[in-house]
């Protein structure tokens, strides 16, 4: 998978120092996968809520921090740059997710 916004995550990372490892082992993570579908990333990440529009929130730090992103899945019919990306629409704190409507971001 291939991921877009890489500087929110270490932007984020600099500020908030104690999501740095999580970030960055969800990073690891991402880089080498290749989700096909929902079903794949759910049987990893089974905390990780999918809530439609491919939106999934992930929860960072031991539910400190939210990250929300959107995934195009790999498809073995689509070449790239159609699939395979994550893109990161929000990573903030559980008080920064509450003011915002994470369907729609």
């Amino acid at each position: 998978m291939r991921l877009f916004n890489r500087a929110t995550l270490r932007d984020f990372w600099r500020r908030h120092p104690d999501a740095q490892q999580s970030l960055r082992a969800w990073l690891a993570e991402v880089e080498k996968g290749s989700w096909k579908g929902p079903a794949e990333e759910r049987a990893r990440y089974r905390t990780a809520d999918f809530i439609g529009n491919d939106r999934v929130i992930f929860n960072i730090s031991r539910n400190k921090y939210r990250l929300i992103v959107m995934v195009r899945y790999a498809k073995e019919t689509s070449k790239p740059p159609l699939s395979g990306m994550v893109f990161v629409r929000f990573l903030g704190t559980c008080a920064g997710y509450d003011k915002i409507d994470a369907a729609k971001i």
